[in-house]
């Protein structure tokens, strides 16, 4: 038996509905739970853990996903049901990345019926995620999309927010440690992705796998100019190790200890931290996936992932 955590928001929507009856006509054993407030569905995914259910599918967007990763991250790895997505939100930026399809059967059929991989699960201070936290101004933009732009413009919404805050923002100053090194860093962007996608849509980490055992790592450090701006996108193109403005890295931890409150987003779930540390957990959750993946490391024609030094 599987189990559809619906977000409350979704629950009339008539293609979830059709998607629901078509899978159970086909004679897929499907129970739905649907939210009621925050909370909820992490409650719901490490209940229905704890009632031996074999695989819980989460229906929304990627907070709802990551509200249901963080239920089911409460329980031992044993008791942890395989994770599924329907994918129902504004962005669906993990849902994307992994290939799923969007279309609500279809993507019901998957989670159902599809073989569960291993992948694993950052956390950052305890907190969970799935696809990425991002720091500093790519924070700034998610968290402060109203959700009801988001509805409306989907993922262009978040590109209509950071043109009006993109000459307003602050760097964040600070020291970032890691697998391979440290370094103070005036921050613009810090991304580190488990999955490649984020805001709807921004390759942020393109390389990323979700289950290497390591984050890929996108720091974006402060410009002054017009010219210093054009220099870091020209940077963007070919991603370097360590540019003047832009630098990427795998590491399985990362720190943080800032001079201001560096404002954060897990999954586009907006938090504040001065000071943090992200460790990988390897392997620590099974995610159903459709064939060919393009986020699994074993995908990519057997090439060896190069990892950093622990």
């Amino acid at each position: 038996m599987a189990t559809l955590i619906l977000n409350g928001k979704s629950a009339q929507l008539p293609a979830v509905r059709e998607a629901v009856f078509a899978c159970r006509d086909a004679g897929l054993a499907l129970e739905v739970w649907v939210t009621w407030e925050a909370g909820d569905a992490a409650r719901l995914a490490e209940w229905a853990g704890q009632e031996g259910v074999d695989r819980v599918i989460a229906a929304g967007g990627d907070g709802t996903v990551n509200e249901v990763t963080s239920g089911l991250m409460r329980l031992p790895r044993q008791r942890r049901p395989a994770l599924g997505i329907l994918p129902l939100g504004s962005a669906n930026d993990l849902a994307t990345a992994l290939g799923l399809p969007l279309e609500a059967e279809a993507a019901l059929r998957v989670a159902l019926q599809e073989a569960a991989r291993p992948i694993d699960v950052p956390h950052l201070d305890g907190r969970h995620f799935l696809n990425m936290a991002t720091g500093g101004f790519g924070a700034e933009v998610t968290s402060s999309t109203p959700k009801s732009l988001k509805r409306l413009l989907g993922g262009g919404a978040y590109s209509l927010i950071g043109a009006l805050k993109a000459w307003q923002y602050q760097p964040y100053p600070g020291r970032l440690r890691w697998a391979g090194g440290e370094r103070q860093a005036s921050l613009f962007v810090l991304a580190m992705g488990n999955g490649t996608r984020s805001g709807g849509g921004q390759r942020l980490t393109p390389e990323a796998r979700i289950d290497d055992g390591l984050l890929d790592v996108l720091v974006l450090r402060d410009f002054r100019s017009l010219h210093d701006m054009w220099r870091m996108r020209q940077e963007l193109q070919v991603r370097p190790a360590e540019g003047a403005f832009v630098e990427t890295f795998r590491t399985p931890w990362l720190s943080f200890e800032g001079e201001q409150s560096l404002p954060l987003t897990l999954d586009g779930e907006p938090c504040q931290r001065q000071g943090f540390r992200v460790e990988v957990d390897a392997g620590a959750l099974d995610l159903v996936v459709p064939e060919g993946c393009p986020l699994l490391a074993s995908g990519k024609a057997g090439q060896p992932r190069a990892a950093a030094a622990s």
